[in-house]
């Protein structure tokens, strides 16, 4: 395998053999994303690893979470461009029990806005149920299931 500086090649190792400190980065990084410190500093200290130690591996250190893996579903759909459309979607995605990944909707064009959800599924949750949700909304032209993980 050639290990470039120029390239990035990911690993995906159990952290039960690598060191200590990689786990306090992502604790340390958490704590920073969840807003409960103030900076970097404070968040290298409350993890216990060095401030040296956490900006050397804090942009190359990341949690691999295997339920988005396994349960993740893009739907992209064409909506009529009339009020509330969309905010039906989502109550009713968060009423299945599906949570909003990401959400992309573009202009409306001849009265049609196309839009594309990531959703993350319970595992009891059943995509036909979503999907059957979500046709028997009005203003929704045409939905289709694009990726499921």
């Amino acid at each position: 395998m050639d290990i470039s500086k120029n390239t990035s090649n990911l690993l995906l190792v159990d952290s039960s053999v690598l060191p200590d400190v990689f786990e306090k980065v992502v604790e340390a990084k958490k704590l920073l994303a969840m807003g409960k410190v103030k900076n970097n500093s404070e968040a290298a200290k409350l993890a216990g690893i060095s401030r040296s130690a956490f900006y050397k591996y804090k942009d190359c250190v990341f949690v691999h979470n295997q339920e988005i893996d396994e349960k993740v579903v893009t739907i992209s759909a064409n909506l009529s461009d009339n009020p509330g459309v969309l905010s039906g979607i989502i109550n009713e995605i968060t009423k299945l029990g599906g949570n909003i990944l990401t959400l992309n909707q573009n202009i409306p064009v001849d009265g049609v806005a196309p839009i594309s959800i990531s959703i993350r599924l319970e595992k009891d949750i059943n995509l036909s149920a979503i999907t059957e949700g979500l046709q028997k909304l009005s203003g929704i032209v045409d939905l289709k299931i694009r990726a499921t993980r």
